[in-house]
């Protein structure tokens, strides 16, 4: 396999499991089922992941074509996402989920919790469409990084499903609260380490690009 594509593929995988974050997806996904029976809460778990990855699917497809519709260079939306997951990760540093990805029990009743707030904005929540608009972009419609990307998605929401599936409460007794946040403060490390790299991936590349322009 080529070096390249497999640090794609592994910059993907780090980016998005790090702004879906199952880790702290688990204590609200709890909190919000908590007078459901298992069976009820297995199917608010395959609805949503479902419906998450149906919605991130789309945005990897048409991704690109947006961008280009828009007239949105690669290294100008590599610079500005890359500003939106800092703030993204600013939150999670102090061990909480970003402002437009938390939520509260007496907020969701109306709705199918499955869709909100589980499906939009936990798991396919602005930071997510904003990785997966960045990478797609960083890909320049190479089919190879394109499959690379979608593997890595496929894998992300897989793990997510798995953690979810599995009663949360064992997995939360075992790791305990405290480990929950130590998780969600690394996961937070992570991704502000690879927003300021897409900036300065970004930055480059428009130096690059002035370097090439005719004088």
């Amino acid at each position: 396999m080529d070096d390249s594509l497999l640090r794609f593929g592994l910059t993907a995988f780090t980016t998005l499991l790090v702004v879906v974050d199952p880790f702290g997806v688990i204590p609200i996904f709890l909190a919000l089922t908590s007078d459901q029976s298992p069976r009820e809460r297995a199917a608010i778990v395959h609805r949503a992941v479902a419906l998450g990855f149906a919605i991130c699917i789309l945005f990897l497809v048409a991704g690109h074509g947006a961008l280009a519709y828009l007239g949105v260079t690669v290294h100008a939306f590599s610079i500005s996402g890359g500003v939106l997951l800092f703030a993204t990760a600013m939150p999670m540093l102090f061990g909480h989920r970003p402002p437009l990805q938390s939520t509260e029990k007496n907020e969701q009743r109306a709705e199918d919790i499955a869709i909100f707030p589980l499906a939009i904005p936990l798991l396919a929540g602005p930071g997510t469409i904003t990785s997966i608009l960045l990478l797609t972009a960083q890909a320049r419609g190479r089919i190879g990084d394109l499959l690379a990307l979608g593997l890595a998605l496929t894998l992300v929401f897989l793990i997510t499903w798995l953690m979810l599936y599995v009663p949360g409460e064992r997995l939360i007794r075992r790791v305990g609260k405290g480990g929950i946040h130590v998780a969600t403060r690394v996961l937070g490390i992570l991704l502000a380490a690879l927003a300021v790299q897409f900036v300065l991936n970004g930055v480059e590349e428009y130096v690059r690009l002035l370097g090439k322009a005719p004088h």
